[in-house]
């Protein structure tokens, strides 16, 4: 009778473990998996990396891989259907949408936050509290190039040194806002600057050049802020600097802007990509304001939500 009720206590719970992993299985069954690929914006990667962070807590399975070759490089993939979703700090061009266009790729545009632009020096510079506009054309217009070349040219008190300016590459949406902000016309400025796509090189040339002056995202400051210093710009009534404050009530003009991500409607065929697209409109105002950017009020994210619903459906 003993040695029976052992036999049928092994019988228990090799039945049992059965069941535990037949239920795991058809679990795991239902899990969502592929890979989700983004590119383009520097500025906006920021965001899309912690929902990406977050949204594999939820779907382990399903890789998210983003790159970061500008928004106008992001859009030369998005247009060829190399990539699912596209970050921009710009809207669309024509010329890429007609590339869209060519290869049949429709899209959905969504607003995710807002982005201030911050106009940086080294913190060793003591001279400059503020810029207006028409001062920054004057630096950075096409015309400024081999003539603009020093500080006491923009103020006769400022020093008799050499300017030397870092900002974004041409492919990059943060240059074309900024250009079309400060200069009248986006892409337009003097050549004789130190780009990169790469914000951390300019952190690192603004921080290591005391007559350094440069721009780019509002969020890079933010982490870096102990190596810069943040200039204010007057906007025709005051002298205002970058915050979450007056980028969202619009009083830091003209750099302030809003930044998107791009939908690729090929895409949403796929349920993990409905389903990361859902999870970043959910969240992109939480986490937007936990890595330096300023979220859009709820109901903006409301119609982000229902236009990309309709999206699906019209997609299916």
């Amino acid at each position: 009778m003993k040695k029976l009720a052992i036999m049928l206590s092994l019988a228990f719970l090799i039945s049992a473990c059965g069941d535990k992993k037949d239920k795991n299985e058809t679990t795991n069954s239902t899990a969502l998996s592929g890979t989700i690929k983004i590119d383009g914006s520097s500025t906006v990667f920021p965001i899309s990396e912690a929902v990406a962070e977050e949204f594999r807590t939820e779907e382990p399975r399903v890789k998210v891989t983003i790159g970061v070759s500008g928004t106008g490089g992001g859009f030369k993939k998005f247009s060829r259907g190399e990539t699912n979703l596209s970050n921009a700090s710009r809207p669309i061009k024509d010329k890429e949408k007609a590339a869209c266009a060519e290869n049949n790729i429709n899209y959905l545009e969504l607003e995710v936050a807002y982005d201030g632009l911050a106009v940086l020096v080294n913190p060793e510079n003591t001279w400059v509290d503020n810029f207006t506009v028409e001062e920054l054309k004057m630096i950075w217009e096409p015309a400024a190039q081999g003539v603009i070349m020093k500080w006491n040219q923009i103020r006769p008190e400022w020093p008799n040194e050499e300017i030397h300016l870092f900002g974004p590459g041409v492919a990059s949406g943060t240059y074309d806002y900024f250009t079309e902000a400060i200069v009248g016309k986006s892409g337009s400025s003097r050549g004789d600057f130190t780009a990169s796509e790469d914000d951390h090189v300019l952190v690192q040339g603004i921080a290591g050049d005391k007559y350094s002056l440069g721009f780019f995202g509002l969020a890079y400051y933010a982490e870096n802020k102990d190596k810069l210093t943040l200039i204010g710009v007057h906007n025709g009534e005051e002298v205002v600097k970058p915050t979450l404050e007056t980028v969202s009530n619009g009083t830091y003009r003209p750099l302030s802007r809003p930044l998107f991500l791009y939908v690729n409607s090929t895409s949403v065929k796929s349920p993990e990509v409905i389903k990361f697209v859902d999870f970043y409109i959910d969240n992109a105002g939480e986490l937007a304001e936990d890595v330096g950017y300023i979220p859009l009020p709820a109901e903006n994210y409301a119609t982000q939500k229902a236009n990309f619903n309709a999206f699906v459906e019209s997609n299916k």
